[in-house]
């Protein structure tokens, strides 16, 4: 959580900054939402079309533990394969 708390401050210091530059953000939020979307995504396509080309199988289990976190992250509260809570202090020490 530690870490979603930083990011938000760090937005909205940028945001003040651009405010008080008179800047506009360079681009409109949902365009800019938009693409970082197509970002995360197309940075997945890469390993999948790996494995298909491989002939590997793409199974939900595989895509769960490949795709999902990099997309999405690790949600606050999220549990791990083992069923087990995330410790958010110990991964934010890791990084």
């Amino acid at each position: 959580m530690k870490m979603y708390l930083l990011s938000l401050g760090a937005g909205l210091l940028v945001g003040v900054i651009y405010s008080l530059l008179n800047v506009r953000s360079p681009a409109p939020p949902v365009i800019a939402l938009v693409g970082l979307l197509g970002i995360l995504i197309g940075e997945q396509s890469v390993p999948l079309l790996k494995r298909i080309f491989a002939g590997e199988p793409i199974n939900v289990s595989w895509f769960n533990r490949q795709c999902m976190p990099h997309v999405f992250g690790h949600l606050p509260g999220a549990q791990t394969t083992t069923g087990k809570a995330i410790d958010e202090t110990a991964r934010d020490e890791r990084a």
